[in-house]
């Protein structure tokens, strides 16, 4: 039953069903304007201010970026908005470890 929940999971979240993930890149944008932008993000991250990198980072489509600000979610116990960066980023490694751990609290609740 895990690992059927896990494929059902993982299948809704790729398709956009589970998560929403209409937050994509701007296509307009130049190579030039993304570094510019992306750089601003950066310094907006290290001075603190996550939700203004993270709009940048979205628009951009910078997929470290919007790695480290799911980390910053995660160590906020915001996995869900991590979840959604990861996605957003493409980011396997850190968005299976997350599916995986809903995956074990959805069979408990089930189960019970």
């Amino acid at each position: 039953m895990t690992e059927d929940l896990k494929n059902k999971i993982s299948s809704l979240s790729s398709s956009g069903g589970f998560i929403k993930v209409t937050d994509t890149p701007v296509d307009g944008l130049t190579s030039a304007q993304k570094v510019i932008l992306n750089r601003k993000g950066n310094t907006l991250l290290n001075e603190g201010k996550i939700e203004e990198a993270k709009r940048i980072f979205i628009t951009t489509g910078y997929s470290d970026g919007l790695t480290r600000i799911g980390d910053v979610y995660l160590k906020k116990n915001k996995s869900i908005d991590a979840l959604k960066l990861f996605l957003l980023a493409h980011n396997k490694k850190r968005t299976e470890p997350i599916l995986e751990k809903i995956a074990s609290i959805i069979s408990v609740m089930i189960k019970e």
